[in-house]
Protein backbone atom coordinates (compact mmCIF):
# COMPACT_ATOMS: atom_id res chain seq x y z
CA UNK A 1 0.00 0.00 0.00
CA UNK A 2 1.07 3.16 -1.09
CA UNK A 3 2.74 5.83 2.09
CA UNK A 4 4.46 8.31 1.80
CA UNK A 5 6.45 10.31 4.52
CA UNK A 6 7.05 14.42 4.78
CA UNK A 7 10.38 15.42 6.41
CA UNK A 8 10.66 18.95 7.40
CA UNK A 9 9.70 21.69 9.82
CA UNK A 10 6.42 23.50 10.47
CA UNK A 11 7.23 27.27 12.18
CA UNK A 12 4.69 29.69 13.74
CA UNK A 13 3.77 32.22 10.99
CA UNK A 14 3.19 35.81 12.11
CA UNK A 15 2.13 38.41 9.33
CA UNK A 16 2.48 42.04 10.18
CA UNK A 17 -0.44 44.24 8.55
CA UNK A 18 -0.01 47.70 7.46
CA UNK A 19 -1.03 48.75 11.15
CA UNK A 20 1.72 46.78 12.76
CA UNK A 21 -0.67 44.34 13.88
CA UNK A 22 0.19 40.26 13.52
CA UNK A 23 -2.20 37.89 12.19
CA UNK A 24 -0.79 34.32 13.24
CA UNK A 25 -0.45 30.94 11.47
CA UNK A 26 1.84 28.09 10.62
CA UNK A 27 4.05 27.28 7.64
CA UNK A 28 6.51 25.14 6.10
CA UNK A 29 7.67 23.62 2.87
CA UNK A 30 7.48 19.92 3.01
CA UNK A 31 4.29 20.76 5.53
CA UNK A 32 2.92 22.29 2.43
CA UNK A 33 3.56 19.48 -0.17
CA UNK A 34 1.74 17.06 2.75
CA UNK A 35 -1.54 18.37 3.14
CA UNK A 36 -1.50 18.95 -0.70
CA UNK A 37 -1.00 15.34 -1.19
CA UNK A 38 -3.16 14.37 1.80
CA UNK A 39 -5.86 16.06 0.00
CA UNK A 40 -5.59 14.36 -3.58
CA UNK A 41 -6.28 11.18 -1.15
CA UNK A 42 -2.57 10.10 -0.98
CA UNK A 43 -1.92 8.80 2.54
CA UNK A 44 0.85 10.59 4.32
CA UNK A 45 2.61 11.25 7.22
CA UNK A 46 4.60 14.33 8.56
CA UNK A 47 8.18 13.47 10.48
CA UNK A 48 9.52 16.19 12.30
CA UNK A 49 9.66 17.67 15.95
CA UNK A 50 7.20 19.85 18.13
CA UNK A 51 7.31 20.90 21.67
CA UNK A 52 5.21 20.21 24.12
CA UNK A 53 3.23 23.93 23.95
CA UNK A 54 0.18 24.87 23.15
CA UNK A 55 0.85 26.18 19.51
CA UNK A 56 2.44 22.91 18.77
CA UNK A 57 -1.04 21.46 20.18
CA UNK A 58 -2.79 23.91 17.50
CA UNK A 59 -0.09 22.72 14.71
CA UNK A 60 -1.32 18.98 15.16
CA UNK A 61 -4.66 19.49 15.26
CA UNK A 62 -4.72 21.17 12.14
CA UNK A 63 -2.62 18.69 10.22
CA UNK A 64 -5.04 16.05 11.48
CA UNK A 65 -7.96 17.43 10.27
CA UNK A 66 -6.21 17.54 7.14
CA UNK A 67 -6.06 14.21 7.21
CA UNK A 68 -2.14 14.31 7.67
CA UNK A 69 -0.55 11.32 9.77
CA UNK A 70 1.24 12.65 12.92
CA UNK A 71 2.14 9.29 14.36
CA UNK A 72 6.21 10.38 13.74
CA UNK A 73 5.74 13.61 15.26
CA UNK A 74 8.04 13.80 18.30
CA UNK A 75 7.24 15.93 21.22
CA UNK A 76 10.14 17.22 23.29
CA UNK A 77 9.92 18.86 26.95
CA UNK A 78 10.15 22.37 27.26
CA UNK A 79 11.13 23.09 23.41
CA UNK A 80 9.06 25.58 20.88
CA UNK A 81 8.33 25.34 17.18
CA UNK A 82 10.47 28.21 14.79
CA UNK A 83 8.76 31.43 14.62
CA UNK A 84 8.90 33.57 11.56
CA UNK A 85 7.34 37.38 10.60
CA UNK A 86 6.28 38.25 7.08
CA UNK A 87 6.57 41.47 6.33
CA UNK A 88 5.45 43.39 2.91
CA UNK A 89 6.47 46.80 1.59
CA UNK A 90 4.33 49.29 -0.42
CA UNK A 91 5.41 47.39 -3.67
CA UNK A 92 4.50 44.12 -2.43
CA UNK A 93 7.69 42.52 -1.85
CA UNK A 94 8.12 40.51 1.27
CA UNK A 95 10.46 40.25 3.62
CA UNK A 96 11.02 37.27 5.70
CA UNK A 97 12.54 37.12 9.31
CA UNK A 98 13.51 33.84 11.52
CA UNK A 99 13.53 32.70 14.98
CA UNK A 100 14.79 29.11 14.31
CA UNK A 101 17.92 28.20 15.68
CA UNK A 102 16.72 26.59 18.61
CA UNK A 103 13.50 25.01 17.34
CA UNK A 104 12.91 21.20 17.95
CA UNK A 105 12.85 20.47 14.55
CA UNK A 106 16.50 21.04 14.39
CA UNK A 107 17.45 17.58 16.93
CA UNK A 108 14.61 15.47 14.97
CA UNK A 109 17.86 13.05 13.77
CA UNK A 110 19.67 13.76 17.22
CA UNK A 111 17.59 12.09 19.99
CA UNK A 112 16.85 8.76 22.09
CA UNK A 113 14.11 8.29 20.20
CA UNK A 114 16.05 8.68 16.39
CA UNK A 115 16.78 5.09 16.27
CA UNK A 116 13.40 4.15 16.41
CA UNK A 117 12.06 7.10 13.89
CA UNK A 118 14.68 5.54 11.46
CA UNK A 119 13.93 1.71 11.42
CA UNK A 120 9.78 3.14 10.54
CA UNK A 121 10.71 5.56 7.29
CA UNK A 122 12.32 2.17 5.97
CA UNK A 123 9.17 0.24 7.20
CA UNK A 124 6.70 1.64 7.22
CA UNK A 125 6.51 3.98 3.62
CA UNK A 126 6.64 3.85 -0.05
CA UNK A 127 8.22 7.22 -0.83
CA UNK A 128 10.12 9.47 1.43
CA UNK A 129 9.79 12.70 -0.14
CA UNK A 130 12.48 15.82 2.11
CA UNK A 131 13.58 19.10 0.21
CA UNK A 132 16.64 21.12 0.50
CA UNK A 133 14.80 23.48 3.44
CA UNK A 134 14.62 19.80 5.68
CA UNK A 135 18.69 19.75 4.56
CA UNK A 136 19.39 23.19 6.27
CA UNK A 137 17.73 22.03 9.61
CA UNK A 138 20.23 19.29 10.96
CA UNK A 139 24.06 20.55 10.48
CA UNK A 140 26.67 17.81 9.58
CA UNK A 141 26.07 15.15 12.66
CA UNK A 142 22.40 15.46 11.63
CA UNK A 143 22.62 15.22 7.61
CA UNK A 144 24.58 12.04 8.03
CA UNK A 145 21.95 10.58 10.44
CA UNK A 146 19.47 11.42 7.55
CA UNK A 147 22.03 10.05 5.01
CA UNK A 148 22.69 6.75 6.64
CA UNK A 149 18.34 6.96 7.15
CA UNK A 150 17.95 7.27 3.40
CA UNK A 151 20.39 4.64 2.43
CA UNK A 152 18.71 2.27 4.70
CA UNK A 153 15.41 2.92 3.79
CA UNK A 154 16.51 2.73 -0.08
CA UNK A 155 17.97 -0.62 0.29
CA UNK A 156 14.18 -1.85 2.25
CA UNK A 157 12.80 -0.39 -1.59
CA UNK A 158 11.60 2.83 -0.40
CA UNK A 159 11.92 5.44 -2.64
CA UNK A 160 13.44 8.94 -2.23
CA UNK A 161 12.08 12.33 -3.67
CA UNK A 162 13.64 15.89 -3.25
CA UNK A 163 12.74 19.28 -4.13
CA UNK A 164 15.84 20.93 -4.58
CA UNK A 165 13.95 24.36 -2.65
CA UNK A 166 17.26 25.73 -1.90
CA UNK A 167 17.76 29.41 0.17
CA UNK A 168 21.22 30.13 1.05
CA UNK A 169 20.14 31.91 4.60
CA UNK A 170 19.36 28.27 6.01
CA UNK A 171 22.82 27.98 5.29
CA UNK A 172 26.82 28.67 7.04
CA UNK A 173 27.98 28.76 3.28
CA UNK A 174 27.07 27.88 0.02
CA UNK A 175 29.99 25.00 -0.04
CA UNK A 176 28.05 23.30 2.76
CA UNK A 177 25.16 23.29 0.87
CA UNK A 178 26.36 22.18 -2.25
CA UNK A 179 27.72 19.20 -0.56
CA UNK A 180 25.09 18.26 1.13
CA UNK A 181 23.07 18.10 -2.52
CA UNK A 182 25.19 16.46 -3.93
CA UNK A 183 24.73 13.90 -1.43
CA UNK A 184 21.08 13.55 -0.90
CA UNK A 185 20.35 13.64 -5.68
CA UNK A 186 23.09 10.65 -5.00
CA UNK A 187 20.60 9.19 -3.23
CA UNK A 188 17.22 10.19 -5.01
CA UNK A 189 14.99 8.76 -7.46
CA UNK A 190 13.09 11.14 -8.07
CA UNK A 191 14.13 15.49 -8.21
CA UNK A 192 12.21 18.06 -8.21
CA UNK A 193 14.66 21.12 -9.52
CA UNK A 194 14.32 25.03 -10.66
CA UNK A 195 17.19 26.39 -13.13
CA UNK A 196 16.58 29.04 -10.52
CA UNK A 197 18.02 26.64 -7.23
CA UNK A 198 20.64 24.65 -9.50
CA UNK A 199 22.08 28.35 -10.78
CA UNK A 200 22.02 30.11 -7.67
CA UNK A 201 23.56 26.84 -5.60
CA UNK A 202 26.35 25.98 -8.24
CA UNK A 203 26.82 29.21 -9.83
CA UNK A 204 26.22 30.55 -13.65
CA UNK A 205 26.06 26.85 -15.60
CA UNK A 206 25.13 25.27 -12.55
CA UNK A 207 21.45 23.80 -14.48
CA UNK A 208 23.49 22.78 -17.38
CA UNK A 209 26.24 20.92 -15.89
CA UNK A 210 23.82 19.31 -13.31
CA UNK A 211 21.88 18.08 -16.68
CA UNK A 212 25.36 16.71 -17.98
CA UNK A 213 26.95 14.49 -14.94
CA UNK A 214 25.46 12.05 -12.61
CA UNK A 215 20.94 12.82 -11.70
CA UNK A 216 18.84 10.93 -10.53
CA UNK A 217 16.59 8.93 -13.14
CA UNK A 218 13.67 10.86 -12.77
CA UNK A 219 13.90 14.79 -13.27
CA UNK A 220 11.80 17.64 -13.40
CA UNK A 221 13.48 20.74 -14.21
CA UNK A 222 11.19 24.02 -13.24
CA UNK A 223 11.77 26.07 -16.05
CA UNK A 224 12.19 29.94 -15.77
CA UNK A 225 8.91 30.61 -17.92
CA UNK A 226 6.01 28.94 -16.68
CA UNK A 227 6.94 25.46 -17.87
CA UNK A 228 8.78 22.57 -16.60
CA UNK A 229 11.38 19.85 -18.68
CA UNK A 230 10.80 16.24 -17.54
CA UNK A 231 13.39 14.01 -18.16
CA UNK A 232 12.79 10.70 -17.73
CA UNK A 233 13.55 6.96 -18.54
CA UNK A 234 15.53 8.54 -22.07
CA UNK A 235 12.99 10.87 -22.78
CA UNK A 236 12.88 14.51 -22.46
CA UNK A 237 9.73 16.39 -22.75
CA UNK A 238 9.06 20.09 -21.94
CA UNK A 239 5.35 20.32 -20.21
CA UNK A 240 3.70 23.42 -20.82
CA UNK A 241 1.76 25.55 -18.33
CA UNK A 242 -1.72 26.94 -18.60
CA UNK A 243 -0.89 30.84 -18.16
CA UNK A 244 -2.29 32.32 -15.08
CA UNK A 245 -3.43 36.04 -15.52
CA UNK A 246 -4.40 37.05 -11.79
CA UNK A 247 -1.13 35.34 -9.23
CA UNK A 248 -1.88 36.80 -6.29
CA UNK A 249 0.40 35.04 -4.00
CA UNK A 250 3.36 32.40 -5.19
CA UNK A 251 3.85 31.03 -1.90
CA UNK A 252 4.11 27.16 -2.11
CA UNK A 253 3.51 26.99 -5.70
CA UNK A 254 6.32 25.13 -5.64
CA UNK A 255 5.14 22.69 -2.97
CA UNK A 256 1.49 22.23 -4.33
CA UNK A 257 3.16 21.37 -7.88
CA UNK A 258 5.47 18.98 -5.85
CA UNK A 259 2.23 17.80 -4.45
CA UNK A 260 0.44 17.07 -7.41
CA UNK A 261 3.12 15.73 -9.20
CA UNK A 262 4.00 12.81 -6.85
CA UNK A 263 0.20 11.84 -6.24
CA UNK A 264 0.04 11.81 -9.81
CA UNK A 265 2.87 9.23 -10.13
CA UNK A 266 1.82 7.19 -7.30
CA UNK A 267 -1.68 7.02 -8.71
CA UNK A 268 -0.44 5.70 -12.17
CA UNK A 269 0.08 8.55 -13.87
CA UNK A 270 2.82 9.17 -16.87
CA UNK A 271 5.64 11.73 -15.72
CA UNK A 272 4.17 14.33 -18.60
CA UNK A 273 0.79 14.10 -17.45
CA UNK A 274 2.38 14.62 -13.49
CA UNK A 275 3.97 17.34 -14.55
CA UNK A 276 0.35 18.73 -16.24
CA UNK A 277 -1.24 17.89 -12.64
CA UNK A 278 1.40 19.99 -10.92
CA UNK A 279 0.64 22.93 -13.30
CA UNK A 280 -3.51 22.66 -12.53
CA UNK A 281 -2.87 22.75 -8.97
CA UNK A 282 0.26 25.22 -8.92
CA UNK A 283 -1.87 27.47 -11.08
CA UNK A 284 -4.91 27.76 -8.39
CA UNK A 285 -2.90 28.13 -5.29
CA UNK A 286 -0.94 31.41 -6.72
CA UNK A 287 -4.36 32.83 -7.42
CA UNK A 288 -5.37 32.81 -3.74
CA UNK A 289 -3.19 34.76 -0.76
CA UNK A 290 -1.29 32.69 1.40
CA UNK A 291 0.09 29.06 1.29
CA UNK A 292 -2.85 26.73 1.76
CA UNK A 293 -6.01 27.46 -0.16
CA UNK A 294 -9.80 26.75 0.58
CA UNK A 295 -10.79 23.14 0.17
CA UNK A 296 -13.15 24.85 -2.27
CA UNK A 297 -10.71 26.39 -4.19
CA UNK A 298 -9.25 23.62 -4.94
CA UNK A 299 -9.21 22.54 -9.13
CA UNK A 300 -11.29 19.34 -9.86
CA UNK A 301 -9.86 16.58 -11.29
CA UNK A 302 -6.09 17.30 -10.40
CA UNK A 303 -4.86 14.00 -11.11
CA UNK A 304 -7.07 13.42 -14.60
CA UNK A 305 -4.66 11.34 -16.57
CA UNK A 306 -4.71 10.87 -20.31
CA UNK A 307 -1.62 8.71 -20.97
CA UNK A 308 0.19 5.43 -18.70
CA UNK A 309 2.82 5.16 -17.13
Amino acid sequence: MVRVACIGECMIELSELTDGSLTRSYGGDTLNTALYMARLGIPVDYVTALGDDGWSDEMLAAWQAEGIGTDKVLRLAGRLPGLYVIQTDPSGERRFQYWRDSAAARDLFALPETPALVEALARDYTLLYLSGITLSLYGDAGRAVLFKALDTARSAGVRIAFDTNFRLRGWPDREVARHAYREILDRSDIALASTEDLDLLFGAGGTQAFLDGKRPAELVLKLARPACRVLVDGNDEIVEATPVENVVDTTAAGDSFAAAYLAARLSGANPADAARAGHRLAGAVVCRRGAIIPRTAMPEKVLEQKGST
